[in-house]
Parts: structure tokens; C-alpha cells; sequence
């Protein structure tokens, strides 16, 4: 069976999926998305990946042009079942669409929808990772872009921080790439959140950095509290994650991934991080 997309309220097939070269997506990086993890059919926490959207489109400045979050899901429901998954990977994006080629952006916006999916294994109890191993990470000197010049909670169609921080370890056997803030605390993943277990507190950098609060890092948050788990959240030097007993990543499609090695320094799979594990694991065993 062909794969289907579904561009602008039309499925069609994916190799004749596109969109307009003046696309400001495409030209400034001028558009926002969501990325899901199905299981048995279901988007995880799809109302929490809706809303930031939402949020996304309105610190963009096209909030009212994105369709309710219901019309969102019939599309999204819509490319599943065209392609017959139940366990995958799904994009939403959605950019401010076609406008006249010029920096400043005009008030009418007709935008640009796109979903599409890739098929993954079976989470849950008894499925299996999309990752190959524990990650190996390292610390770059590429800043996490600050706030005050593009704001980080939103979920924006420009990578480049991220690209280029990954570009630092590509001669390296280094999974992701962490980022500092300007000032020198720990902020987070080029692609995931940052977690970490020293003196028995599970511990992430604080939102209060440029830092992009992951929809998965709040669900752990939220079963680490379920299950007692000292919890921390704040500003952290470098040199805490090298010392750290646990470390772990997070995000949709990795769920919870272990790491193993923080630039040069092994670090143990613990208990914290697999109990996290089998606590999220058992919360997508509902699904099925």
C-alpha cells in the first residue's frame, strides 16, 4: 500500500505530497509542529500536544488561523487509518502558508497543514524500543538559544540551534548533543529533555530556562511523584551531569531512553531510571 499524507485537508499519496516553494515554512522557517507517538491507534497525550501547538501558532502570530484542535484530530485520525497504523511516528506541522516574499509577514493567513507517519514498533509492556541501546551524550559548546531572542516553549519549524549543536559531536560516537544556557546551566537535548539522579533526587533542568518542557518530561515528572521519587527541578552546572549516579533522555518517540556515557564518563542504568521505565511503560500498556 502507497503511504498517504494528509496536506491541507487531502490525503494523497506521499511521493505526490508537497507544498508551495513561497511557503514561508519552507523559506524562513515560519511555522510550528507537534511530533506523537501512536499506540494501538491512539495519540499519546493528545491534548497536551494540541495545546502547545496552539501555543506554538500564537507566539508565531497565527493563532486564530489554525483549526480547532478536533478538526486536527479527524485529520489526524483520517492519515491513520489511511495507512493502516496503529503503532507509529506522526508529525503535525503547520506553517503560516503562502504569502508574497517579504520578511514581514501579512495579516490574512491561509496555512499550511501537513501529517504524516511512519510506522514503529510495539510500545508498552511487551513491545519493544525504537532505540537501539542506551545514548551516549556530550556536552557541546553550542548555547541553547535564549528566550529573549526566540521563545523556547515554542515548538518551531527551525532546528538550526539544535542542528548545529549536533553537528559538534558528528565525528563522535555521541547520541544527542546537550546544550548549556548562556549562562552556563544545563538546559537540555538538541531533540529530548535531560534527566538526572545525584544525591537520590531525580533532577531535570528548570523551565525557567530556554528549554523546551517536553510532553514526555511532564509525564515523568508526573509518575515520579506517583511513585515517591524525590524530584528537583533547577539551574545545574555541567560538571553534576559528568558526576551524576543516573542519567536518562526523553522524548516522544524515545520515551525514556537510559545513558550510559556523558562524555567521557560511564554512568550506570539505575534504579530510578528503570523503574520510571516500567511505570511509563505500563501507563502505554493501557492502550493496548
Amino acid at each position: 500500500m502507497t503511504d498517504q499524507y494528509h496536506v491541507n485537508g487531502e490525503l494523497v499519496p506521499a511521493d505526490e505530497a508537497t507544498v508551495n516553494v513561497r511557503d514561508r515554512g519552507f523559506m524562513y522557517g515560519d511555522g510550528a509542529f507537534e511530533t506523537l507517538r501512536i499506540y494501538a491507534g491512539e495519540p499519546f497525550e493528545w491534548d497536551a500536544h494540541a495545546e502547545r501547538l496552539q501555543r506554538s501558532c500564537e507566539t508565531l502570530g497565527f493563532g486564530d488561523a489554525l483549526p480547532p484542535a478536533s478538526d486536527l484530530r479527524e485529520r489526524v485520525d483520517e492519515t491513520l487509518a489511511a495507512n493502516d497504523l496503529f503503532d507509529s511516528y506522526l508529525k503535525l506541522s503547520v506553517t503560516r502558508g503562502v504569502q508574497p516574499g517579504k520578511l514581514t509577514p501579512g495579516e490574512d493567513v491561509d496555512p499550511t497543514i501537513v501529517i504524516y507517519v511512519s510506522e514503529l514498533p510495539r510500545a508498552g509492556v511487551d513491545g519493544e524500543r525504537v532505540w537501539d541501546g542506551p545514548a551516549s551524550v556530550g556536552t557541546v559548546e553550542r548555547e541553547r538559544v535564549s528566550d529573549e531572542a526566540i521563545p523556547a516553549d515554542a515548538k518551531t519549524h527551525n532546528y538550526l540551534n539544535g542542528i548545529l549543536a549536533r553537528l559538534e559531536l558528528r565525528n563522535s560516537d555521541h547520541d544527542e548533543a546537550i546544550m548549556c544556557s548562556s549562562d552556563g546551566y544545563l538546559a537540555e537535548g538538541a531533540t529530548s529533555n535531560l534527566f538526572f539522579v545525584s544525591g537520590g533526587t531525580l533532577r531535570t533542568p528548570t523551565a525557567a530556562l530556554p528549554l523546551l518542557p517536553g510532553i514526555t518530561r511532564d509525564v515523568v515528572l508526573s509518575l515520579a511523584e506517583e511513585a515517591g521519587i524525590s524530584v528537583e527541578t533547577g539551574r545545574y552546572d555541567p560538571e553534576i551531569l559528568r558526576q551524576a549516579s543516573e542519567v536518562f533522555v526523553t522524548n516522544s518517540t524515545w520515551e525514556i531512553r537510559p545513558v550510559t556515557r556523558v562524555d567521557d564518563e560511564p554512568v550506570a542504568v539505575g534504579p530510578v531510571t528503570r523503574d520510571l521505565q516500567e511505570r511509563f511503560d505500563k501507563l502505554v500498556e493501557s492502550f493496548y
